[in-house]
């Protein structure tokens, strides 16, 4: 058996659409972190936050500098996991576009893989990473809007 990677990503909406950011948490087999990544993407739906996450957890495989021969990806987005698995149709033109991107990207790593829905609870590092991407952003900008008064 080979080296396993575990990816559990979310995407956040407030409003959905609304403030949107995904968080990864990238780990071992074992359960070791090796690697965290949040973003704040602006105002989307949920259900493209969790699609850009899971893209973003590829691109961020790629970049790192580790041995691996399988990826796991864990979302709590039933959605999203049923349609890459071909088990739901697709019908939104934007997620439409996400899937193929997942896919082009999973297939240029040339891994195997598995995508399996987990309850939120389960994934509360992701969520957390997600929400803060959000708050940051957030209260960026409106340091940034204070700043201009003067």
């Amino acid at each position: 058996m080979g080296k396993i990677i575990k990816i559990f990503s979310d995407g956040a909406s407030r409003g959905n659409p609304g403030l949107a950011g995904i968080g990864i948490a990238v780990m071992s087999d074992e359960g070791k972190l090796f690697e965290t990544h949040k973003k704040f993407l602006g105002k989307y739906t949920n259900n493209y936050a969790e699609y850009v996450a899971l893209i973003e957890s590829v691109r961020l495989l790629r970049r790192m500098d580790r041995e691996f021969d399988e990826i796991n990806f864990y979302l709590d987005s039933e959605l999203v996991v049923k349609q890459i698995k071909g088990e739901y149709k697709i019908k939104h033109k934007d997620l439409i576009k996400l899937s193929l991107e997942f896919w082009k990207e999973i297939k240029s790593l040339n891994k195997k893989f598995s995508i399996n829905h987990i309850p939120r609870k389960e994934n509360k590092l992701a969520d957390q990473l997600a929400n803060e991407a959000i708050d940051e952003n957030k209260f960026g900008a409106i340091e940034k809007s204070l700043l201009i008064k003067d």
